[in-house]
């Protein structure tokens, strides 16, 4: 998919694709992710990701993103710290880094990968 120039695409209420989370990567509660791609060209992704409240593992790709509604906090493998989400937070995450997501409100974010 491409959006196309000059197209609005409204990141806080745009449909998003549901689905479960991978059972061994559920830590807590029954959260699914949703998705919607609007760019997928010139070996970039942007796109809208959301995952409702619960606490799951990840391993990362290189990707940045800005959250644009929930509360969330993410917690680093290799000891980082601790990130609180909000609005407006604005995280890079490298290829391989592996992650739990703990989401206390609907989290939303808007990312480049």
């Amino acid at each position: 998919m491409r959006l196309d120039a000059g197209v609005l695409a409204e990141a806080l209420t745009v449909a998003l694709a549901h689905g479960p989370i991978a059972a061994d990567q559920v830590v807590a509660g029954s959260p699914i992710v949703g998705t919607v791609v609007l760019d997928d060209s010139d070996g970039v992704e942007i796109g809208v990701w959301e995952m409702t409240p619960g606490t799951a593992t990840d391993t990362e790709i290189d990707e940045v993103f800005v959250v644009i509604a929930g509360r969330a906090t993410v917690e680093f493998e290799n000891g980082q710290d601790v990130v609180e989400l909000a609005p407006g937070s604005v995280v890079r995450l490298e290829a391989g880094m592996r992650t739990t997501w703990t989401v206390h409100e609907t989290l939303r974010k808007v990312y480049v990968a």
